[in-house]
């Protein structure tokens, strides 16, 4: 049912629109002869058509318009009809120019009165059926967005538990360092949807560890000069497995897969990048795997303290880490200490 409000002065005049408009089908008429009451009226309840009169004693219908801040391109917004006995053509500018979207001249005639508040009211019920239309479009693109990212993540941690599989390393470990890194790329000021794909790609940083040799990435003593560079050759086997995903997710992952053992002062591999020619994201997952690793129990050592942990990043701050992601992490450390209580080795 349609709600319209009648405002006029008059009583008379009031009442003959009230029952004009109340002959039309499923209509419900609110009349006000005091502009104020339903000025307020207008504020707080849901209403389909305004019928205002133009010369009021307390606020005329310009007035009204302006402060129910009505902007007349609106077409969601409920439409207006002014009703007014001056034949001012100026009067008729400025009403349309306020936001009325119709107006008539008094003294009403019934059958035109009639016929522009059932057109106005049609078109009310259009715009809200085009609204309607619009939302619900809106929600079937957020469902298929949300799935389509839920089937990216879906993607991106079957790939994690197959390296798993064949990496000494484990699930808490990748739960951990994937929270640093979004706490530092927070503090570094991007934004949450950056945060949120740091997060979701950082896993992904030993991917390529599922093309190293057994006998390499399995054995508990020190490697060999020869072994270190078949072991090495994981940052660039990630990234050549993740590059071609038209997914944006994956697309970061890549980037993080190949960047992560960059070193700042460039005595990194694969590429040898330095200073800020690393992508920022693989200078943040550098941070947070390092330290992570430290702090972690290996069957080839024993875990760091937390404190020694963060005596390391000091002192390679500027050298194999990036200054402004170390600063980073360490401002944040009460949060860094409740990640690692929250997602702990079995």
């Amino acid at each position: 049912m349609h709600t319209v409000v009648v405002v006029d002065d008059t009583h008379i005049n009031l009442v003959l629109m009230s029952r004009l408009v109340s002959q039309l089908e499923d209509v419900r008429v609110v009349a006000f002869q005091h502009a104020r009451e339903a000025l307020e009226f207008c504020r707080k309840e849901r209403y389909d058509l305004l019928i205002l009169d133009y010369m009021m004693p307390d606020l005329n219908g310009l007035d009204f318009i302006a402060e129910l801040h009505y902007p007349g391109d609106d077409p969601n917004l409920p439409p207006v009809l002014m009703v007014t006995a001056s034949q001012d053509i100026e009067v008729r500018h400025r009403a349309l120019e306020s936001g009325a979207n119709d107006f008539l001249i008094k003294p009403i005639d019934k059958v035109e009165f009639l016929a522009r508040t059932r057109n106005m009211l049609q078109l009310r019920r259009a715009n809200l059926g085009l609204q309607s239309r619009a939302s619900w479009l809106t929600e079937e693109v957020r469902k298929a967005t949300q799935e389509l990212r839920e089937r990216e993540q879906e993607t991106i941690m079957l790939l994690c538990r197959a390296s798993e599989y064949r990496d000494p390393e484990t699930g808490a470990h990748i739960q951990r360092m994937a929270h640093y890194s979004a706490l530092i790329a927070r503090e570094l000021g991007l934004s949450e949807q950056e945060q949120e794909m740091v997060l979701n790609a950082a896993p992904m940083h030993d991917i390529g560890k599922v093309g190293t040799p057994d006998h390499i990435l399995l054995k508990p003593g020190r490697l060999t000069d020869e072994e270190l560079v078949i072991m090495r050759q994981h940052a660039q086997i990630g990234y050549e497995l993740l590059k071609s995903s038209r997914a944006d997710m994956l697309q970061q992952a890549a980037i993080i897969a190949r960047a992560h053992h960059e070193r700042f002062d460039g005595q990194g591999y694969p590429q040898g990048l330095a200073g800020e020619a690393i992508p920022l994201v693989g200078r943040i997952v550098a941070v947070a795997d390092v330290f992570d690793a430290l702090t972690s129990a290996r069957p080839y050592k024993q875990a760091w303290s937390l404190q020694a942990a963060r005596d390391y990043l000091e002192q390679n701050r500027g050298s194999h880490f990036c200054p402004r992601c170390v600063d980073a992490m360490l401002g944040c450390w009460d949060e860094v200490q409740q990640i690692r209580q929250r997602f702990q080795d079995e």
